[in-house]
This record gives C-alpha cells, structure tokens and sequence, in this order.
C-alpha cells in the first residue's frame, strides 16, 4: 500500500477515534460530485444520462465543502462528471485543503493541462487521472482518440509541477491479465505516478455499455493472476492488502457502503454512488435512515457481481484494524512502498 506515511497515520488515528467513540458507521471518504456534465461519453459511465437541465447544475462552493465537513472525513474523492468544468473546482479544492483534507481530484485530464494554474502542491492535494488501459485500449473505453495521450501529457507536467498524481482503473471482461499487467506496468514503471486505484466494473444501470462488466468468478481468476508473480508488491497500489487479498478470492466481505458516501447534486444518495435508491439532505440520516442490512451480495440481486472499491474496501480498512498481524501487514507495505 503507498499511501503516504502522514496520511496513512491520520486515516489510523480518525478510525481509532471512531472506535474509542463507539460509532459504528462513519465515512472513510466522502465522494462528492459537484457537477455531472462531462467532456467525454464513457461506455461504463451513467452520468451524463440525466437531463439537460440537471447537467446544467454546479454546485455551490459553500455546499460541497459544507457536505464534507458535516460528514467529518479525513478525505474527500471529487468526481461528476468531469470536476475540472466546474467554474469555482479550485475554489472548493483550496478550502478543503486548508481544513487539511485530503483531496483527490478524480478527472480525464483533458482540461488538466489547461486548468493546472489554478491549484497549488499539497501534501493533501492530488490528481486522480482515470486510466483504463494503454492508447488503443483506453481511447475506445472513452470513445475518443488521443484522450490517453492528453492525459500522459498532463500527468507528467503535473509530475514536474510538484503535484502527487494517482490513477484510477476500471477493469472490464474484455481485459485479460496482460492488459492489466501492461497498464500498470507503464504508470508504476514509465510515469512513476505516486499511487493506483483499481476496479473491476459494476453493472452501473445506466451505462450504455451493459455487456462488458465483470463477474465475482471473472473478477477473482483476472486479478489472481495480474497478481503473480510479484506484481502485487512491486506495483504502488493504493489499497489494503486485504482488498487486494478480497480482489483475487482469497478472503470474502459484505459490503459497507456507508463508509464511502456519495454527495451530490442531489444530496446524500443511497446507498452508494453505484446505485440509486433515493437521496437524503444529511450524512446522518443517511446512516442512521437507511435500511443497510438489505444491501449486499446475496441480499440484492443488484449487488450480487459487485465488487467495488467503494464498497469493500473500506471493509478490508476495518478488518485491518480490527486485526494487529493484518495491521503490521499494512504497515510494513506501506513502510516498503514510501522507500521507493
């Protein structure tokens, strides 16, 4: 895990604190979405299928902080949409910051370039540039060439710039574990970006592409064997080790969405950014209104092949520290991967 030493130490402290509070549902990172109009027409994505009117919309600078400090977490993913077409995104990213969060900016990175200026380096700063295979492969997944070759380009001005890049990657049924391996291998390796998110696709309901999302079988085989071989450890991954362990079958989760809510345009949306059953106007009757035993694999049908981040990896974070050999796990990988 290469998340940074510092954050890694605030996540540990906020979820001790928790603990000693004897809460138990609190958000990990908020996921906020001030905006869903985009620049590009992704196949997986649902977004930019609402109306015109709503595509229309920003939010309110005061609102999208205001949600993330009523939630009380330590980090903040700000996605849409395309965030970087928000008017005031920088606006919103500075006063987070200042309340020393941690932000990443999840973005295509086609207005990356153009709209770098506008932030400054910050230890609780970074760009999430999404990233879904090499040139061939990511451009189809976007439905737009020399979307992947902009998006290198910003990464690595945004590198010489001093901005901390990640990356996000969505795995689909027609990738093989190559494809992966060759992905990854080029950000960890030739761009040398500070961390990466990856994902298997969830059947998203309204994504034009409904063929090509993955199984939890298809899921596990795929990532078992990207895994071999040494990757796992040698690539700057950042998740638990037991996310990664959940990914290639080797231990089950139920899901705790709650953990990463969804803000929006909307409001609080249950029970997940995945899936759409009503919204609420605050964190905490989001939590304590929502009937989450209902929600699940083997509980409803719809989450019966997800697999994603937003919902198991804040699991495998809990059971790290419910546990002091998966804890020391954690530590030392995290200890490995801020050497390199």
């Amino acid at each position: 895990m290469a998340m940074p030493l510092r954050q890694s130490i605030k996540v540990a402290t906020y979820l001790a604190e928790q603990k000693l509070r004897r809460r138990d549902k609190f958000p990990l990172i908020v996921e906020l979405e001030p905006l869903f109009a985009c620049n590009l027409k992704c196949e997986g994505c649902g977004k930019i299928q609402h109306p015109a009117g709503v595509l229309k919309q920003r939010m309110p600078v005061a609102q999208a902080v205001g949600a993330v400090l009523e939630s009380g977490a330590p980090m903040v993913s700000i996605a849409g949409g395309e965030p970087l077409m928000h008017p005031q995104i920088d606006e919103i990213v500075r006063q987070l910051v200042a309340k020393k969060k941690y932000v990443f900016l999840c973005t295509n990175a086609m207005l990356m370039r153009k709209k770098m200026d506008k932030f400054t380096p910050s230890p609780y700063f970074a760009f999430a540039v999404h990233i879904d295979g090499l040139r061939e492969r990511h451009d189809e997944s976007v439905a737009k060439e020399g979307v992947f070759d902009e998006a290198v380009a910003a990464i690595k001005e945004a590198k010489r710039r001093g901005f901390r890049v990640t990356t996000n990657s969505t795995f689909f049924n027609t990738d093989t574990p190559q494809t992966i391996i060759e992905v990854l291998d080029f950000l960890n390796d030739e761009l040398k970006v500070d961390e990466m998110m990856i994902s298997p696709a969830y059947a998203y309901e309204k994504a034009p592409d409904q063929d090509h999302f993955l199984g939890v079988t298809q899921t596990r085989e795929l990532f078992k064997k990207a895994f071999a071989g040494g990757n796992r450890l040698r690539w700057r991954l950042n998740h638990s080790p037991l996310f990664l362990d959940f990914l290639e079958g080797k231990v089950d989760f139920q899901c705790t969405a709650w953990a990463i809510p969804n803000y929006s345009l909307f409001g609080w949306q249950r029970p997940c950014y995945l899936m759409s059953d009503g919204y609420v106007p605050t964190y905490r009757e989001l939590v304590e209104e929502t009937d989450w035993d209902k929600y699940g694999r083997g509980k409803d049908p719809r989450c019966d092949n997800c697999m994603a981040h937003c919902g198991y990896e804040p699991t495998a974070v809990l059971a790290t520290m419910g546990s002091l050999k998966e804890s020391l796990r954690a530590l030392r990988e995290t200890v490995s991967g801020n050497r390199e």
